[in-house]
């Protein structure tokens, strides 16, 4: 051979080079059988995502640039990591979105909750309590429709993480409820299956999950037909219970959700069911809590039941005024006001009256009166409760004992009420000068700038009644030399308005202007003004059309039929 090798030899060498071609095909395919079997198995797989997960910038949790946050390299990533098989990766896509609802100021692209109802729906416990609570602090800065969180199927996995038994799950799903439940159009899903469920977690022994059940439960109130599915799942006894709590806020809450509830009143028989007054001494013991919004919520509630005349006899018997006079010291106007509407209501009722008044409600009404913030609600319930509880000797001296009177008196002046409230005022303080010594106190007591306010009131022409009830007001003050002087500058005033109700049909106007001169010609300077005035002409035809009205009735009333002829009985 060219070679130089035996025949022997080069046959071996071409024996041996045959041989190594054909083990290297089989180590060649062996190799690539491997290979093929390691690219299934899920160790190659996670190492890739792996690289994949750390080699991303806009995962790096210290990234806070919006723009690089929503990237579509982002939400590539994140499919990937969320539905991955491993744990761990997935948590990376759960701690992403938590980072992501810390520093997100804008709407969530809807692409980006596809990864959210994979981690929902994850194996890992870790992975649903990291991602539930993104969610809720997404839904709670409004970057997520709650719409779409319905539409997508979170509820079914946000519910079942109910039955967890985790704490922090259990608080984190009752949370993203109470945000779902806060749009209407998710209450009708959420009523399907949501509602057992939570009221058993309202009654956990977990402080965090309790309040968070609460406050969902509080938002499925909001409307009437989930609120009666509510009272008939039996809402009404936990939400009472949950009165009691050691938790301020989960009281709060259960007494709003009963607010809600007692203001439709087909649930009042439901509400009343519960026997030995419960619902009663637990809204009255609530309304003592020295958390004064709750205080005040519960005032609400039992306002709205006070319509109910048995709710009214239950807080009569339970002594009910001694936490009302707290929250009237309190200040608040909102709560003031909340006091004020519950106690009108009860002094409407005239077997309330003596105790209201032997509690000392109106000494504390005269002090409201003066309250830097009294508004027109505060003034004009103040108005009804005095009315209501002056209908007696005790009642009128009690009035004349505390600040009631000067507290009007200053109202009448005030800027800020409306015609409306001041209607109330001067109702009454015209209902309070039927009674002589509280007309004698306020006549001694009034000022030139209050008088001054009676007659501007008297005089303006936009409110008849608010006229009329201010010019009755001055009709009846007692003429003492003092208060000749105050009068006395406001005579042509006043005898402006006094023709101009003496030229009114409405004869109460009429009446009202002839009573008033009548009081006024006490001052013998009033009676010179009146001498020859265009008043005193308009006056004599009142007289003279009266006159003839009373001579025109004696002459038909004998042409009257009898009853007996008209085939009226008696």
């Amino acid at each position: 051979m060219a070679s130089g090798f035996c025949n022997t030899c080069s046959q071996l060498l071409k024996e041996f080079a045959d041989h190594l071609r054909s083990a290297w095909r089989e180590l060649e395919i062996k190799i690539k059988e491997a290979f093929r079997e390691i690219g299934r198995c899920n160790c190659f797989r996670i190492s890739s995502e792996r690289r994949t997960a750390f080699d991303l910038p806009s995962l790096r949790l210290n990234c806070d640039n919006e723009t690089q946050l929503l990237s579509q390299e982002s939400l590539q990533t994140l499919n990937k990591l969320a539905t991955s098989e491993n744990t761990d990766l997935q948590m990376t896509s759960a701690m992403y979105y938590l980072h992501l609802s810390h520093h997100l100021n804008c709407p969530l692209p809807d692409a980006f909750m596809e990864p959210i109802v994979a981690l929902l729906l994850s194996s890992d416990l870790d992975v649903q309590k990291t991602v539930s609570l993104a969610l809720v602090n997404l839904l709670l800065k409004n970057n997520v429709c709650k719409e779409l969180v319905i539409e997508m199927g979170m509820l079914v996995p946000i519910i079942e993480l109910f039955r967890s038994g985790d704490p922090t799950a259990q608080c984190h799903s009752c949370a993203c409820v109470a945000m779902l439940a806060s749009s209407e159009s998710n209450q009708d899903s959420l009523m399907v299956d949501g509602i057992i469920p939570l009221l058993a977690l309202a009654k956990s022994f977990d402080p965090k999950v309790q309040r968070n059940a609460t406050w969902a439960l509080l938002h499925l109130t909001q409307s009437d037909w989930s609120t009666r599915l509510l009272c008939q799942a039996g809402a009404i006894p936990v939400l009472l219970l949950l009165l009691q709590s050691s938790d301020s806020e989960v009281q709060f809450y259960s007494c709003t959700a009963l607010c809600n509830i007692s203001a439709i009143h087909e649930h009042h028989p439901r509400l009343l069911r519960i026997g030995g007054h419960y619902l009663s001494r637990s809204l009255l013991t609530l309304m003592s809590s020295p958390v004064k919004k709750n205080s005040a919520q519960a005032c609400r509630c039992l306002q709205t039941l006070s319509k109910n005349v048995l709710i009214q006899d239950q807080l009569m018997e339970l002594d009910c005024v001694l936490p009302l006079k707290a929250l009237l010291k309190t200040s608040t106007s909102v709560w003031i006001e909340s006091a004020l509407t519950l106690l009108s209501t009860l002094s409407a009722h005239p077997s309330n009256t003596d105790i209201l008044v032997s509690e000392g409600l109106l000494e504390e009404i005269g002090q409201v009166l003066h309250h830097p913030r009294s508004n027109s609600v505060i003034v004009t319930y103040s108005c009804k409760i005095i009315t209501n509880l002056c209908t007696s000797h005790v009642g009128e001296q009690a009035v004349m004992e505390s600040l009631c009177l000067p507290g009007l008196l200053c109202a009448l002046v005030s800027n800020t009420l409306s015609d409306e409230t001041l209607l109330h005022v001067t109702s009454c303080l015209h209902h309070l000068m039927a009674c002589d010594v509280l007309r004698t106190k306020l006549s001694a007591t009034i000022t030139s700038e209050k008088v001054s306010g009676l007659v501007k009131l008297s005089e303006q022409i936009r409110n008849s009644q608010l006229a009329y009830n201010s010019a009755a007001i001055i009709s009846e003050l007692e003429m003492t030399e003092e208060m000749i002087r105050l009068l006395k500058p406001h005579y042509t005033s006043i005898s402006k308005y006094l023709l101009g109700f003496l030229k009114k049909k409405d004869v109460k106007f009429q009446q009202l202007s002839v009573v008033t001169i009548f009081n006024l010609k006490k001052d013998g300077d009033f009676s010179s003004l009146l001498t020859n005035s265009e008043l005193k002409v308009q006056l004599l035809k009142v007289h003279a059309q009266t006159e003839e009205t009373r001579q025109l009735l004696q002459m038909i009333q004998p042409l009257s039929p009898s009853p007996v002829n008209s085939g009226l009985s008696q």
